[in-house]
């Protein structure tokens, strides 16, 4: 016989009411000698933002300033990952350069249209991240010329997947400084004179 369950008692919205969300609670303070881990977005504690190759790039910068990111995953209708698009493409010279090589207007561009497809998508392996300290995130996107670097691991399915993300403009943060620039090599000096002192 089953028991009684009775009804749970209810109660009007309050405005101005929020809604959960996330938070991958990172370490206000690290060194380049903590783990690599505390610096990085595991996309498993954290939802990814996410755009489709077809919205308007003004729509992606939307999102980007919505959401406090400079860099969204770019996902077909499977949610398979076809791209990336940064802050610095939408802002930068790419939808210049579009405009001049097929004519049109910005609003006519589309993310597909200027961000990084897949196939020229490098990662970085997650068991390798495992093991590796801040400092070495920093020399990767150093070396790369890079602002951010995707992570990726394998599923439960044996398929790829992108994992996590790190972030020079996160990184610096948490390492104490105050970044306006989104010039990678003028980020890099700025940490490494701040880190010599």
């Amino acid at each position: 016989m089953l028991k009684t369950y009775p009804a749970l008692s209810s109660a009007t919205l309050s405005p101005g009411t929020g809604f959960a969300y996330p938070v991958h609670a990172l370490p206000e303070k690290v060194s380049l000698d903590d783990p690599a881990f505390n610096v990085m977005t595991d996309l498993e504690r954290v939802s990814a933002v996410l755009i489709r190759p077809d919205d308007s790039i003004d729509e992606a910068n939307r999102r980007m300033i919505q959401r406090g990111v400079r860099l969204l995953l770019v996902v077909d209708g499977e949610r398979a990952v076809v791209g990336l698009i940064t802050a610095n493409d939408i802002l930068g010279e790419k939808p210049m350069q579009v405009i001049t090589q097929r004519g049109g207007r910005r609003q006519d561009i589309v993310v597909r249209d200027i961000m990084t497809p897949q196939h020229q998508l490098e990662v970085l392996d997650m068991r390798e991240v495992a093991h590796a300290r801040v400092g070495h995130i920093v020399a990767t996107l150093k070396e790369a010329a890079r602002q951010h670097a995707l992570v990726a691991d394998v599923d439960a399915n044996g398929r790829q997947r992108v994992r996590g993300l790190f972030s020079l403009t996160q990184i610096a943060r948490q390492l104490g400084l105050a970044l306006e620039t989104s010039e990678v090599a003028r980020t890099f000096s700025e940490i490494e004179a701040s880190l010599t002192h």
